[in-house]
């Protein structure tokens, strides 16, 4: 059966010499495109600043990417990729290396650190090709696309998740991306940014997650409870019919974000997870915060949000709506700070400055970009 989603979309030497012929130039230490600083919990813990201080790198395939991170002194020096055009499954093969763990048919970040990855030029679309990041520290994606990631029928990619992070991640920052499938589970899609196996320490900012049967996980099952500390901000979520995100443990910040046609259910805390929920638009969608498909209750506390022709389903054993008149059940201390825009601008705000291509816009904390 089709997913709803799917029926609303109505349907170094030995280094140089590889990156010459794999489309790297190697260039000097120079301004990265990249622009700001993490912001959310991507502040914790030391920090993230990518690959600020490294090298510069263009790269236009996938296995030029790898080549780069291959490249490097070591597997933790620095370096910034800015990455052009379309990255597929063509043109993304395993590199070897002392600095990289690589692999064929997905951008493999795995046991490395200090890494910068932005999206320059007429811009950088990963095509049916996903993120892994796994045993990683220190990471920025920017202004990139990840589209149409697969699990199942062809080809397949980073177990169908457009950015997926596992086992002992920490400091990742997501900006300005834009990830999004063409449906569910039954057209061969997972997650648009899923995160298990002790992966804290991230923030997901001015991005677009749309038209997926899922939005992303914190969490794999009720006993994966050692991830937490994810902020997600200023960011469109929209025709997702859940996960928005779910939550298994730990603890999210989830502010400014507009939400739109969740079709089943969106913010899914459980398992003990606390989630603070302020100054976000809901707009035109179902059960969008509360505890659901499950009786192990997660906690939320609420301020400042607008609920706009929000519908709510009926309590029941493993359904547990928050609305609809959401009220706190917790308190969270956030350690960072923060400015908060009024839920009311959001539709206009996020729709200027979320997702790849925007200008790396943002907003002031005061409605203005």
């Amino acid at each position: 059966m089709q997913s709803r989603a799917a029926l609303r979309l109505s349907a170094a030497s030995a280094a140089m010499a590889l990156a010459a012929g794999v489309g790297v130039v190697l260039s000097m230490p120079e301004a990265s495109a990249a622009t700001g600083s993490a912001t959310g919990y991507a502040t914790q813990n030391g920090g993230t600043t990518g690959g600020t201080g490294g090298k510069t790198v263009r790269a236009t395939t996938g296995t030029a990417i790898h080549a780069a991170l291959c490249g490097r002194a070591s597997s933790s020096t620095p370096i910034i990729i800015e990455v052009e055009g379309t990255i597929n499954h063509a043109n993304t093969a395993k590199v070897s290396g002392a600095s990289c763990n690589t692999a064929a048919g997905v951008l493999e970040l795995k046991q490395i650190s200090n890494v910068t990855i932005v999206g320059v030029g007429s811009g950088a679309v990963f095509d049916q090709l996903g993120i892994h990041i796994r045993e990683a520290s220190n990471i920025i994606i920017q202004n990139v696309t990840v589209k149409n990631v697969k699990k199942s029928g062809s080809p397949t990619s980073n177990g169908g998740d457009a950015i997926g992070m596992e086992r002992g991640v920490r400091n990742v920052w997501v900006d300005h991306t834009t990830l999004e499938a063409s449906g569910g589970e039954s057209e061969g899609y997972d997650g648009l940014f899923d995160m298990k196996d002790n992966t804290q320490y991230v923030t997901l900012s001015y991005s677009i997650l749309r038209n997926s049967g899922r939005g992303g996980l914190v969490g794999s099952s009720e006993s994966d409870l050692s991830n937490g500390y994810i902020s997600y901000h200023h960011n469109l979520y929209q025709n997702i019919d859940s996960r928005a995100p779910l939550l298994r443990g730990g603890t999210a910040h989830i502010y400014n974000n507009h939400y739109v046609n969740l079709n089943e259910s969106g913010i899914n805390s459980r398992a003990g997870a606390r989630a603070k929920v302020d100054n976000n638009y809901f707009e035109d969608s179902k059960d969008v915060l509360g505890t659901f498909y499950t009786d192990a209750a997660g906690y939320w506390q609420v301020s400042g949000n607008v609920f706009d022709n929000v519908t709510w389903s009926s309590p029941g054993t493993e359904n547990h709506p928050a609305g609809p008149n959401p009220q706190s059940n917790t308190t969270v201390s956030i350690p960072y700070g923060y400015t908060l825009d009024p839920a009311a601008c959001l539709p206009s705000v996020v729709s200027r400055t979320a997702g790849a291509g925007k200008g790396l816009q943002v907003s002031n904390g005061n409605c203005t970009v």
